[in-house]
């Protein structure tokens, strides 16, 4: 039988502030998020909660639980992100990060790399400069300053084009997100990928930086020290939507390995940087050894920033990622230096 699952998109058409609209209405916001992000299955949710829900939307209860898959991942040639946080198509993807890890050249690559499958990019300018925002300008198709001219944009684009928006963070606190979901015709059907992120870099310190999200990227400013990009942290970052749930077996397992084995390296590099690696058990030197290489693989040099590097870009796509990281993690990649690993393509190429 095909899964039921709420319409989420559509909820978030009518009712943009759904986490402030639910809590009014009555109902904890953790419940709705996670039944938005599949966290907790229609099938567990109260009759009364859907209800709301849909009265919330002003639809009925077939609009608001639709079978069927839900919106499919965008593949980004990242390895690091098709992995374990993939961007959703026509989801909401929310970057955390401090000042200076790496958070706008990112979203500059994830523009350029989009741009390559035919999507077409608006950036919502912020009032305020961050370092990457040069680079973020040059990628992006479109450049706007207000919810209105978004809003004109997106009606002038033709229908047949698939959108991502890029915004900062500040225009979810200040609600004009919302007033922009809010002027959107709620009988569109068009896909809008939304990606965020936080050039003030405060939104490491709250607990829900910016709502409901399908896919949350925290980045490591202590990869970022050594070098490593894209800094992002292999066990917080996560897609919980598609977690279990829509990704191939084969995904899901390699997926499951790497939280396991990066979880337990970085519980075991403190202890090594001060005690050195001869103070563990074989059996979590092995564990650490693997750890080592599997976090140099994901690291990968992107398209923008081939100026600068003089390291050639590279595409990875997400079956010859797991092919890889399931040779790392089985062993297969003991026998490969750390630093050839690094920045490196596929295995099979070193």
């Amino acid at each position: 039988m095909d899964e039921l699952h709420l319409n989420v998109s559509l909820l978030r058409t009518r009712v943009p502030n759904l986490t402030v609209a639910a809590r009014s209405a009555g109902l904890r916001p953790a419940t709705v998020s996670n039944l938005c992000t599949g966290k907790i299955p229609i099938g567990r949710a109260e009759v009364r909660t859907l209800a709301l829900l849909a009265s919330l939307a002003g639809c009925t209860m077939d609009e608001l639980i639709v079978r069927g898959s839900l919106a499919g991942m965008i593949e980004t040639g990242i390895k690091a992100l098709d992995l374990l946080a993939p961007v959703i198509k026509g989801g909401r993807t929310g970057l955390v990060a401090r000042p200076g890890t790496g958070q706008m050249v990112l979203l500059a690559e994830l523009l350029h790399r989009l741009k390559k499958q035919g999507y077409t990019s608006i950036f919502w300018k912020p009032a305020e400069d961050a370092a990457g925002t040069g680079e973020v300008l040059q990628e992006a198709d479109y450049v706007c300053r207000s919810a209105e001219e978004v809003l004109q944009k997106l009606h002038e684009i033709p229908g047949k084009e698939e959108i991502v928006l890029a915004a900062d963070r500040s225009v979810v606190l200040s609600g004009e997100f919302d007033e922009l979901m809010e002027g959107q015709d709620a009988s569109n059907s068009r896909s809008i990928t939304t990606i965020l992120v936080d050039i003030t870099g405060d939104a490491v310190d709250d607990e829900t930086p910016y709502g409901p999200l399908d896919t949350f990227l925290r980045f490591d400013a202590e990869l970022t020290t050594r070098g490593l990009f894209p800094a992002i942290d292999p066990v917080a970052s996560t897609c919980v939507i598609l977690e279990g749930a829509q990704l191939e077996p084969p995904h899901v397992w390699v997926q499951q390995q790497t939280r396991k084995l990066m979880r337990r390296y970085r519980e075991l590099r403190p202890l090594v940087l001060f005690r050195g690696i001869d103070k563990l058990p074989e059996s979590e030197k092995i564990m650490y050894r693997r750890g080592e290489r599997l976090e140099a693989y994901l690291s990968q040099p992107f398209y923008i920033a081939e100026p600068y590097t003089g390291k050639k870009a590279e595409w990875i796509p997400l079956p010859e990622t797991l092919e890889d990281v399931g040779k790392i993690v089985n062993g297969g990649a003991d026998h490969i230096p750390v630093d050839e690993l690094t920045f490196a393509g596929r295995i099979k190429d070193i």
